[in-house]
């Protein structure tokens, strides 16, 4: 038996070196081709949505079922929905800016009202401090002695003549005690009445809530002067004004109560019915109106006789 030099295949017969060459290369040929029928990823994946669709055909024969029904063979980012979501995005940027505007705006009105607030808060302390000043000076001068006489005590007997100086009648020497401090001043010289007629000319300017501080300001200075009946009723004609029905209702009876033969008691009560009119309170308005024709009757003022029946016809009182 005649050998050749080789190597034994896996049959168990030995092979030439040319022999094992062809297997070789027969080898590395046919490996592409077992490279070819391997499936890509993408041929795996529609193969399993071909099955998919197969199945769902015979499970759902009606159609897809509603947790399926959002898959479709279009791409995932269609022009449309590119579309769709840039609208979006610029409706928040235009959301945002807006946000934006408007909270600066706020903030620029409340650095306004921080100034002005500030602006009245010490307008109003320097009101107070010169009404404080005013009540001082008063006082001061109510203590003073009268100008230009001296009268001492002198023991009982004979009439004794103090001259005066300004051409005034001579006194007697020991008399009745006589009034203390200086003349009475006119309403043009009297801080009262020039703290008052502040608060009246800032009313009639419309600017209520500055009127509102200066009369309370003047009444709580000068409690017992006459126009303090007039400062109080001035406050709830000022609240009336500004659209506080409630708030006047209050102030006003209050200056009626507190004081009802003060100079302008019978006005708050009149613009006490004013008040409750404008609170649907047509009733209370009535008996309000009666009692101010029961106190008051003949000696109302001229105004308020002219008011009062048509105030009454309003409320349609009995």
């Amino acid at each position: 038996m005649i050998r050749f030099g080789g190597f034994m295949d896996g049959t168990g017969l030995r092979l030439t070196s040319a022999t094992a060459a062809i297997v070789g290369l027969l080898a590395i040929g046919a490996a592409p081709a077992l490279a070819q029928r391997v499936p890509t990823p993408e041929q795996r994946i529609e193969r399993l949505e071909s099955q998919l669709r197969q199945v769902q055909r015979q499970v759902f024969p009606r159609g897809q079922p509603a947790s399926t029904a959002g898959f479709s063979d279009e791409p995932a980012a269609t022009q449309s929905s590119v579309r769709t979501l840039s609208d979006r995005l610029n409706g928040l940027e235009r959301q945002l800016a807006e946000l934006v505007r408007q909270s600066e705006e706020n903030g620029h009105r409340l650095t306004v009202l921080q100034t002005e607030i500030a602006r009245m808060r010490s307008d109003q302390d320097q009101r107070l401090a010169a009404l404080e000043r005013a009540a001082e000076a008063a006082a001061a001068a109510a203590q003073a002695p009268a100008p230009g006489v001296a009268v001492t005590n002198v023991p009982a007997g004979p009439a004794v003549t103090v001259p005066s100086t300004g051409g005034n009648p001579p006194l007697l020497a020991n008399p009745a005690p006589a009034r203390t401090g200086p003349p009475p001043a006119t309403d043009a010289e009297d801080p009262a009445e020039l703290a008052y007629d502040e608060g009246y000319e800032l009313w009639r300017a419309g600017k209520y809530d500055q009127a509102i501080t200066s009369l309370r300001a003047f009444a709580s200075a000068y409690p017992k002067h006459r126009r303090t009946s007039w400062a109080n009723n001035l406050v709830g004609r000022a609240l009336l004004d500004k659209g506080e029905p409630r708030a006047a209702a209050e102030a006003l009876l209050s200056n009626y109560r507190a004081n009802p033969k003060g100079e302008r008691a019978a006005d708050s009560l009149y613009y006490l019915g004013q008040a409750l009119m404008q609170l649907n309170q047509p009733a209370q308005a009535c008996k309000a109106y009666a009692e101010l024709e029961d106190v008051y009757g003949s000696s109302l003022r001229a105004e308020l006789k002219r008011l009062l029946p048509l105030a009454k016809a309003d409320a349609r009182c009995s």
